[in-house]
This record gives C-alpha cells, structure tokens and sequence, in this order.
C-alpha cells in the first residue's frame, strides 16, 4: 500500500500520522487492520529494561609520549585493551576491581556518568614497546574528552523474555531479580505491546540499517543480536519464550542519561537499563495487524530459576495482561508479579519517538540487510569434561533420626558413626529438618528435651538433578559444613559434605595429572 519513500515525504510534509504502538492497538481494535492501515503511516514502540550485552567502544587520544595500553581502568572498572594502543571496549556487566565495592559499582554506572557529564578516573598499565615507551597513565577524562565513545550492544531488544519464580526452599539472586522460596514472588521483564520486536515479530520492516531511538539518541541496528533465535513456539504470531535480538549502535555522545541508567542487581552484579525505540512503518495490513497486538494476546512461559541448569522447567504459562496486575495464580495461591522493565519509561520513548518524526527531525530508513525470521537456533556450550550430578555420587548409608527421638540417642548415633550431621525426618522418610553436633552440644548446655527445639527447619537441600558445582556454591553460600540430598518427593536419599566436594575434586586433579 505505501512505501517507505512516501511515508518519508508524508514526514516532510508534515502529513504523516504517528501513533503509539499502544494507540495502535485501539486502532486496530476499533476498525479493523484494513482501515487502520490506511489511517496511519508509522508505528513508534518503546522499552526501557536491564540488558546486560551492552557496552561502548573508546578511543582516549594519545599520550606523550605514547602508550600501547594493556590493561585499562575507568573509575576502577577494567575495559578490554586488546585492541589498539589507545581503544578499549567497557562491558555493562564489569563489576569494579576493588572487591570491597564490587558488584556495586560497574561498567553500566561508569556509562551513566560519562552520559551524566562526570569526570572519571582514567588509569593505563603497558609493558612498553620501542614506539609506545610510555608504561603508565593516571589522568581523569569526560566524555567530551574522548575522540569517540560509541555505544556497541551486542544484544538488546528481546523479543519476549522469560518470567521467573523459585520453587526452592531459599531466596535466589537472579539477572530478572531476587526470587523469593516457595514461589512467593513472579519477575517479569517485558514491554508488552509497547515492545518493538512484538510489534514486528518476522521482521518485516526492521533490519541491519534501520534507524532507532537509542538512549536519547538517534542510533541503528546492525543486524541480529547475539543469542538470535527464530524457532521457538509462537502464539498470535508472537514467540512465547525468548527469541529475536538486535545488535544496537549509537553515539554516546549525543546520549540522555535520562534512558540510561547503571544499576545492580542484588548479589548478581551491575546491568545497563536501555531505552530503545523502533519506529515501524505501515506499509500494508499486514503490519497494521502485528503492530494492533495487545498485552493480552502475548503470551510467556513463567520458569523455575530454582532450578540451576540451561533447560529449566516450565510452570505454567501467562500473558502480559495478567502480569500487568500484580498478581497471579500459581498452584491455586495467589502470586505477586513485578516487572523488572519499566512499561511507563517505555511508553515515555514511544511518545518521544512520535514527537521526533511529527517535527520532521526523524525520518525512517529502508534495511540494508534484513533479519533472518527463520532457520536460527542457539546451541549450547558443549563441555568436554562433563559435570558429575550428585545422583552420580557414591554416597554412604543413609543415616536418619525421627523427630521424637531422644537427644541423648540422636547424640550416641552421631558418635557411633562418626558424623556430624543428621537429617530429621518423618515416619514416611520426608525431610523435616537436621541436625548437626554443635546442635545437639547446645541442647545439652540449655537443657532442652525435644530435637525439634534445637534442630534447623529451614533446610538447604541438594537435588539428585543438580551438579555437584552448584552444591559446592550453596555450601559456600550458606557457610554450612553440609546438606541432605532429597528427591522430587521430599524424601532423603542421603548427605554431601564439604568434605565429600574436597575429596572428588581432589580426585579428579590427580586423574588430570596422570592423563597429562
């Protein structure tokens, strides 16, 4: 029906009619695809969310006399030197060197302070070389102090994302947020209608050369992100799970700390929220209909990041509508739901966008290249030494007690067999607690006559599925000497200890140093 061309002159004009991907959507709904296809000419969508593959590229000038820099610090976050003498690539993900501030302070809060204007802290280390002799720097710079500051995102833009809860018995600390036990809590990361890729879900019109809204600016696509992935299950056109990406680029200099913040998620490490925006020209009814796409009819999967492996289980499947209220219904329980992404920043960009082409100070442009809309899937890493599950482990003798038994026989069971910890169990053989030596030792001195007065009810637990790795981390974590092995049914199989971890990994780096 129309072309790209002759949207552009409508812009010029002044002639063109903008909408919002939201105001589309009532559009559509009202009078049809057909007619709203003739009604309007451009589509503005909108996201501002964490995306973590982001990053800018430097280049700092020269020094004098010149250095080949080797390992380069901004505010004390390392950027990647191995490409020229004075360039360097920051991730939004780098956590500081100083431990002691660490996952607090990262490469995307040092992006919003150069947008912000900041001076920051510029050190250089080099080995030196006949022409570049110099082998350190100290100096602070800005971002008007660099010659570039390009903003390269390997992969932005998801075209739906995944929600997440925990099923486990403890609080986990994710990139979608902290996950609260027992499923007490669904996090979601999602435009919605808003969202560009929904908008245009086999990449009709957006492709390697289109021009977008980028954090303030006027930035482009590249082409597809990292991670693209084009054959997975769709409803109403739309991928259910995560799917297409873009790779994003732009001008920080020209950027807005207003659509770019760093940010940390708790105990898991700094993210970048991105402000995106892509403009989707309508060219037929075709496009009208994707671009009335509405909440309701988008659906996503809510996975159990309780389960710490690639290929997690899906506990039931919602839309964006639902989650948009707060609450959910998981098991016949009621569920908060909170949205990691901000649908009110997102929309803000859509309106922004519109009122860029609206004044004539943004004009579409035709893909040089277009998106591949099938034949992509991501593989997996495939690691040569496979991890040992527990299920694989030799685990001695299960050794239980019950809750009534008496302290004293808890206490001549732990000496006869030499441990220190036992898992408290029912008549059936479901765990319902353990109990460790400096327990029972601390029953004796207060006099206490019930184990479950002194036994832990709160359980860390270790699954049969699980890599011994993880467990190794959840000891760690909880600064605990052990925990229960349990299947699907609560049941106890048997106990890993640090003890256990430290003999198998011993084992394993002799095996090494023998086939070496």
């Amino acid at each position: 029906m129309k072309t790209i061309e002759e949207i552009n002159q409508k812009i010029k004009d002044g002639d063109a009619v903008v909408v919002t991907a939201g105001e589309m959507t009532r559009i559509v709904q009202e009078n049809g695809a057909g007619k709203a296809a003739e009604e309007v000419d451009v589509v503005t969508t909108g996201t501002f969310g964490a995306m973590c593959s982001s990053g800018a590229f430097f280049n700092f000038g020269h020094s004098d006399p010149p250095i080949k820099m080797s390992r380069t610090y901004l505010n004390g976050v390392e950027a990647y030197s191995g490409l020229a003498a004075v360039d360097a690539y920051l991730g939004a993900t780098q956590p500081h060197r100083n431990p002691d501030i660490g996952l607090d302070y990262g490469g995307a809060h040092l992006l919003e302070d150069l947008v912000r204007g900041n001076e920051v802290e510029l050190v250089a280390e080099s080995y030196g070389t006949d022409c570049y002799p110099r082998t350190d720097v100290h100096t602070f710079i800005s971002l008007e102090s660099l010659n570039q500051a390009i903003m390269v995102n390997p992969r932005n833009c998801y075209q739906n994302y995944a929600s997440a809860t925990n099923s486990t018995e403890e609080t986990i600390y994710t990139y979608l947020g902290t996950l609260l036990p027992q499923m007490g809590n669904v996090s979601y990361s999602s435009a919605g209608e808003l969202s560009p890729l929904l908008n245009d879900p086999y990449f009709k019109t957006i492709g390697a050369g289109t021009r977008i809204f980028l954090c303030g600016a006027q930035g482009y696509i590249l082409g597809e992100g990292t991670q693209h992935s084009t054959e997975g299950e769709r409803k109403n056109g739309v991928p259910v799970g995560s799917a297409g990406t873009l790779m994003l680029q732009g001008d920080l200099k020209k950027m807005d700390a207003d659509y770019l913040r760093g940010a940390t998620m708790p105990k898991y490490g700094p993210t970048l929220y991105v402000g995106a925006g892509i403009p989707i020209p309508i060219i037929n009814e075709e496009i009208a209909r994707y671009t009335g796409i509405s909440d309701q009819d988008i659906s996503c999967n809510i996975y159990d990041y309780g389960v710490p492996r690639r290929s997690r289980p899906v506990i039931q499947e919602s839309n964006y509508q639902e989650l948009r209220t707060g609450k959910i219904e998981i098991n016949g329980r009621e569920v908060q739901t909170s949205p990691l992404s901000s649908f009110k920043k997102a929309l803000e960009i859509a309106e922004e966008l519109k009122k860029w082409i609206d004044k004539g100070e943004f004009f579409l442009t035709n893909p040089i290249r277009s998106i591949p809309s099938e034949g992509c899937t991501v593989k997996p890493l495939e690691i040569k030494r496979p991890s040992i599950m527990v299920k694989d482990l030799k685990i001695k003798p299960i050794i239980t007690v019950r809750a009534e038994e008496a302290i004293s026989g808890v206490a001549r069971k732990m000496v006869d067999n030499n441990i220190n910890h036992l898992p408290v169990v029912d008549h059936a053989g479901r765990l319902m607690g353990i109990v460790t030596s400096w327990d029972i030792a601390h029953a004796v001195a207060q006099g206490s006559k019930k184990l479950t007065e002194v036994m832990t009810k709160k359980v860390i637990v270790a699954m049969e599925e699980d890599p011994v790795e993880i467990i190794a981390r959840r000891i760690d974590k909880h600064e605990i000497s052990g925990v229960p092995i349990v299947d699907r049914e609560n049941l106890v199989k048997g106990m890993i200890t640090a003890e256990d971890i430290s003999r198998l990994i011993c084992s394993q780096n002799n095996k090494e140093g023998d086939s070496q």
